[in-house]
């Protein structure tokens, strides 16, 4: 993304910023999108109506160059904007700009800084984004030394939950969002204005500070669809693999972000810390960051080398056998449907689970002759066996299923079942669990650990599902709302969804946290 003054993408903003400015920008914010006044009111109540098909819903627009009101859902604006050459219009819903030409919304500096400024006057707040920090008074802080225990959110509430708005293919954004949205810990850190920026001379740019906003907006009871173009703007700034409008893989946003939120947790813009970015204390860090044990033992004296490395998330092969087949069948294999099993070109994908991709994740691996290392113990070149354990757990643990699948004979995605858990227990794959065989020292029935690892016990609280083929797609999610509610996020649409429907979906990114975590 390439940008110009005032950080836009758009060169029909830069055009207006330099030949009129933002003053018709700000008159349109102000009378319908920011009113002030009941005048302002009564005129938007009077005016906001499609100009071609009378409609007041369908998310009207209104255009910069003229005046004309037209609405989103059926076209017209859009229309407008070829047919008079207009390029620019306001959402009246979300006062973002939409560009007709370009064909989608854009952020600019400025107007962002405009919006701010005229939400700023409508609430009077005392900060531009129309939140004023709550400071308890001593009555208060005395009711709450006296009543430690939070309150909880009614069964039926739906503080939380809220729709995106998709800006032209980023539902895998999208799907991150709501996950890291309802992770407890995170949750927790960001409503408790926790977060203290270290960016201070570029707190704009900052990716922290706009996850601190997006819980804002998230938890601040308001239902209608909200629009992250900020955020998407700052991640194509510090990821710019990830710019652009392309479908791009969840799987690599969510290491993105967590990358870019890690750094700016630091203060860090433009790596200029070196030192490995898993060993510090930031948030990131507490939530996401586990150890993943390496034991190589030498075939030869039976030394074993360990060590230990940090994680954001593990990658999980299926597993899936492969019947025979000729290479014209492989390569014209395409995406699969769900079930116990599935055939396709003479291709046998059979079903599997979470425990058993875990299983074949932590079984010794003979590495072979072609693979010798030299041993520390007898200092030679042996051939070895490399086993990986889980050394520390995180507090929320991510596994990716890989489902597609790249080579230079094939392209494809693996759309198998792949059952997963609601409640589950990594303590046979901990490091101290290790035998050293292709097995596991609990019994296949074994349900309930000990009490010493109940600290490994896990709860499923968010599921990223990919639909599709390999070429094209749709992501969409699961999120659980309190304890037992779940609810499926389709971009800007939410809808209940049940037990069964999660764990029956094709998942591809499976977000778990701790038991020992309070989810309310």
């Amino acid at each position: 993304m390439g940008t110009r003054a005032g950080g836009s993408s758009c060169p029909h903003v830069v055009a207006l910023k330099e030949s009129r400015g933002l003053d018709t920008f700000r008159i349109i914010l102000s009378n319908f999108v920011y009113c002030r006044s009941p005048r302002a009111r009564r005129l938007k109540a009077q005016s906001c109506i499609c100009h071609d098909c009378g409609t007041t819903a369908d998310r009207l627009h209104c255009c910069l160059d003229c005046v004309y009101f037209g609405c989103y859902g059926n076209q017209h604006i859009q229309e407008h904007a070829k047919s008079h050459r207009h390029h620019l219009a306001l959402d009246l819903s979300y006062g973002v700009l939409l560009c007709g030409t370009c064909g989608d919304y854009v952020y600019d500096e400025d107007v962002n800084k405009v919006l701010h400024e005229e939400k700023y006057r409508a609430t009077q707040g005392t900060h531009a984004n129309g939140t004023v920090a709550w400071q308890p008074s001593s009555n208060e802080l005395n009711l709450l030394q006296h009543n430690p225990k939070r309150r909880k959110i009614t069964h039926n509430s739906t503080i939380g939950l809220r729709g995106l708005i998709n800006l032209g293919n980023t539902c895998f954004m999208n799907c991150i969002v709501q996950a890291l949205m309802h992770t407890p810990f995170l949750r927790d850190f960001f409503l408790s204005d926790k977060h203290e920026c270290l960016m201070i001379q570029s707190q704009n740019h900052c990716l922290v500070c706009e996850m601190s906003r997006l819980f804002q907006e998230f938890y601040s009871g308001c239902r209608s669809p909200h629009v992250p173009f900020k955020l998407l703007h700052l991640v194509w700034t510090h990821a710019r693999h990830l710019a652009g409008y392309e479908q791009q893989d969840a799987h690599e946003f969510f290491i993105a972000a967590l990358d870019v939120l890690h750094r700016h947790c630091k203060g860090d813009t433009d790596h200029t810390n070196h030192h490995n970015p898993h060993h510090c204390n930031c948030i990131i860090d507490q939530v996401f960051t586990g150890g993943l044990q390496s034991d190589v033992t030498c075939q030869a004296c039976l030394g074993v080398s360990t060590t230990v490395d940090p994680f954001w998330d593990i990658s999980l092969d299926l597993g899936t056998h492969l019947v025979q087949a000729d290479s014209q069948d492989i390569l014209t294999a395409g995406f699969l449907t769900a079930g116990a099993s599935a055939i396709t070109n003479g291709i046998s994908y059979t079903s599997t689970s979470l425990t058993d991709c875990l299983k074949r994740f932590t079984r010794p691996e003979h590495l072979g002759s072609s693979a010798k290392i030299k041993c520390s113990h007898c200092h030679s070149y042996q051939e070895s066996t490399k086993q990986l354990t889980m050394k520390k757990l995180p507090v929320v643990a991510c596994f990716h299923l890989k489902r597609f699948e790249h080579s230079t004979k094939f392209r494809r995605k693996i759309s198998t079942f792949v059952s997963f858990p609601v409640e589950l227990d990594l303590t046979p794959f901990m490091a101290h669990r290790r035998n050293g065989l292709d097995t596991f020292s609990i019994s296949p029935g074994e349900m309930c650990p000990t009490p010493a690892s109940n600290e490994n016990r896990y709860s499923l609280f968010a599921v990223v599902n990919h639909r599709g083929s390999i070429d094209s797609g749709h992501y969409t999610c699961f999120i659980r709302q309190h304890r037992d509610q779940w609810f499926r996020c389709e971009d800007d649409i939410i809808t209940k969804a049940t037990v069964a429907d999660v764990v029956n979906s094709e998942g591809y990114l499976l977000f778990y946290h701790k038991q020992l975590v309070e989810y309310e």
